[in-house]
């Protein structure tokens, strides 16, 4: 007798998989953001002084 494996646990575990990847590159995306705007807004300020 051969043992198949479960579907639908492989399908879940894939899913689950997916779904905390998208979740994880949607933090790493936020948190870009958020950096990139301090550095523009220091950029300005500087500007705003040196003038």
């Amino acid at each position: 007798m051969e043992k198949e494996p479960p579907k639908n646990n492989t399908d879940d575990t894939r899913q689950a998989k997916r779904e905390e990847k998208k979740r994880k590159e949607k933090e790493r995306i936020k948190k870009h953001g958020k950096e990139l705007g301090q550095i523009y807004k220091d950029a300005i300020e500087k500007r705003k002084k040196g003038k």
